[in-house]
């Protein structure tokens, strides 16, 4: 809103209309999947719906028949690819990581896996309270209980929206994913940022040990 004349109320109500979303055969849920961040130029008086209507227009552009076809190899139409794309973003910040992180939701879809996703659960906590300015640092056991078509350990495949606006490339990480046979990964305490993969259970639960007192080590309770 601090670049264009529309404020942030009449953007949010242009993004949110339902007439709109119907039309474009979205959800309240999906109302974010057209705006990709990117460089875009506007006269500073574009109204909220023509800055709507113009991202739509992008997002459209964006989805070539090589990107459809990339989609359709992976099973996913573009919306799933978009919600998998938010999670994949969440997951880690590292641009050169997103491909291997999205390669293991991937496998994990693939032989019909629960995708287990912790920013998942921290989201459907924030939409459950309606508190988005919630700050969740570890995940606990008793949340991974909470009975939200967003939380990816109780619910199979790929959320019913978008959890973030992920960036162009954690799209196309989903899109072109790193080719492995890893199932779990679990943040690497000693190289921050990035995660430590691993294609067994047995594995898996060997790396999440050392974060786990990791987490205890540093007192983070929540």
């Amino acid at each position: 809103a601090e670049q264009l004349e529309a404020d942030s109320l009449e953007l949010y109500r242009a993004f949110m209309d339902t007439s709109f979303l119907q039309a474009q055969g979205w959800n309240s849920d999906q109302a974010l999947i057209p705006y990709l961040p990117n460089s875009y130029e506007f006269y500073w008086n574009t109204s909220a719906v023509k800055f709507r209507d113009r991202m739509v227009k992008e997002y459209r552009a964006y989805w070539t028949k090589s990107r459809l076809e990339k989609a359709k190899a992976q099973g996913l139409s573009p919306e799933e690819v978009m919600a998998l794309a938010a999670v994949v973003h969440k997951e880690t910040a590292q641009i050169d990581e997103r491909p291997k992180v999205a390669g293991v939701y991937l496998n994990r879809l693939r032989r019909g896996m629960l995708l287990q996703a912790d920013p998942t659960v921290i989201y459907a906590i924030k939409k459950a309270s309606g508190n988005y300015d919630t700050v969740i640092r570890r995940v606990l056991y008793r949340d991974l209980e909470l009975d939200s078509p967003f939380n990816t350990y109780k619910y199979p495949g790929v959320p019913p929206g978008l959890i973030a606006m992920p960036d162009i490339s954690a799209i196309e990480a989903v899109l072109n994913p790193e080719k492995h046979n890893f199932l779990y990964f679990v943040a690497d305490t000693e190289n921050f940022g990035y995660h430590i993969f691993s294609e067994t259970l047995v594995q898996h639960n060997r790396n999440k040990a050392q974060y786990v007192r990791w987490l205890n080590a540093q007192k983070i309770r929540r």
